[in-house]
């Protein structure tokens, strides 16, 4: 059950915090340099994990560092979810340009430029059947579906997405509705961000990579309104697709009314992502704004260490990245087996990785300075 008298006290004091959040943003404007360097880079990095993670990339976020910054390959990774990282960074850079020509409407032909940009090509899906033959199907990158979607949600239920005939129409609908609206000035940047994002997914006009098209088209839109880009969490996946579901509950089943829907229908989306919004830029925030040796920043969150040394021990990793651990310890003045210690530990929480080549180490934790 919905119930619309809390959603509105959330609706309120969500808008209360996002103005409070986004005057402290505008407040660091103009960013230096380095910071606009550190927050982009931080950005393109945790965009393309958390959007392919949440689709079951395998990819490790150091990985992810390694493969979109500096252009390396470490570890095992499956060919396709390297090929597939290295197109989301493509369709980010695609949709950035795109969202700065700001007289440009938005079109289905730039959708499904984007759609053929992360998919590269078309491909074939095998599927084992109950009687154990295997049936095959083509997802066809660039193109509206010709088959139906749908999905088992996490209650069982099948959920049907638009049919394929009705696809072009709605998305045709989807898009008017947008450029209208934004002309108009009907909806604030976050309400028409987020109730884009849901009429969108109810289409899903795509056989493969719906979730990360609306994940870009999220950003392109935050873009053009000059509000902060952000990343939607793998580690929130659950919370993101219950609010859609809760939204689900209000519209209904039939795919036409949920590519429809207004703010009423999709409020509990709307304020989930308000909520997720407020999140986010107050982190990028505080990652402008923290100037602490001992803090320091992995996938969005602020990470403190109770011990000074594990600063001292990243940054001399940092520098030293081919150290010994006997020299690491001398340097920090602890004995090898605290070293071994703090390795130990910041490497199975991903915020270090030690190279079996050549021994040296990457570090993939952000120092605040």
């Amino acid at each position: 059950m919905v119930h619309y008298h809390l959603l509105t006290i959330f609706a309120k004091n969500t808008n209360m915090n996002w103005d409070e959040t986004y005057r402290a943003w505008c407040a660091l404007q103009p960013l230096s340099d380095r910071d606009r360097d550190r927050l982009s880079r931080k950005f393109t990095v945790e965009f393309n994990y958390n959007s392919n993670h949440i689709e079951g990339n395998t990819l490790t976020y150091g990985q992810t560092e390694l493969l979109l910054l500096f252009g390396k390959v470490v570890g095992e990774a499956e060919m396709k979810d390297l090929e597939e990282m290295k197109a989301s960074n493509v369709g980010l850079l695609m949709m950035k340009e795109q969202s700065s020509l700001k007289n440009t409407p938005l079109t289905q032909t730039f959708i499904r430029q984007l759609h053929k940009t992360l998919l590269r090509e078309d491909y074939n899906v095998y599927r084992t059947l109950p009687d154990g033959t295997v049936a095959s199907y083509v997802i066809h990158a660039g193109t509206y579906k010709t088959r139906p979607n749908s999905v088992i949600t996490r209650y069982g239920d099948r959920f049907d997405y638009a049919a394929p005939e009705e696809t072009e129409a709605l998305m045709s609908d989807l898009v008017d509705w947008y450029n209208d609206a934004e002309a108009t000035g009907d909806f604030n940047p976050i309400e028409l961000t987020a109730l884009f994002h849901y009429r969108y997914i109810r289409i899903h006009p795509f056989e493969d990579g719906n979730g990360r098209i609306a994940r870009l088209l999220v950003n392109y839109i935050l873009s053009r309104h000059d509000y902060p880009m952000v990343v939607v969490r793998s580690r929130k996946k659950k919370d993101y697709l219950e609010a859609l579901h809760q939204a689900d509950l209000v519209a209904g089943p039939v795919p036409s009314d949920g590519a429809h829907a207004g703010l009423r229908e999709a409020r509990v989306f709307v304020n989930w992502f308000k909520k997720m919004m407020i999140e986010e830029v107050q982190t990028d925030i505080d990652f402008i704004r923290t100037r602490d040796a001992n803090v320091w920043w992995y996938d969005g969150q602020r990470i403190h260490f109770r011990s000074l040394n594990s600063g001292r021990i990243l940054n001399v990793l940092m520098t030293e990245p081919g150290i010994t651990i006997a020299a690491l310890a001398r340097k920090i003045g602890i004995n090898k087996s605290a070293i071994q210690k703090h390795l130990k530990s910041m490497t199975d929480k991903g915020y270090i990785a030690r190279r079996e080549r050549d021994g040296e180490w990457n570090v993939f934790i952000i120092p605040s300075i």
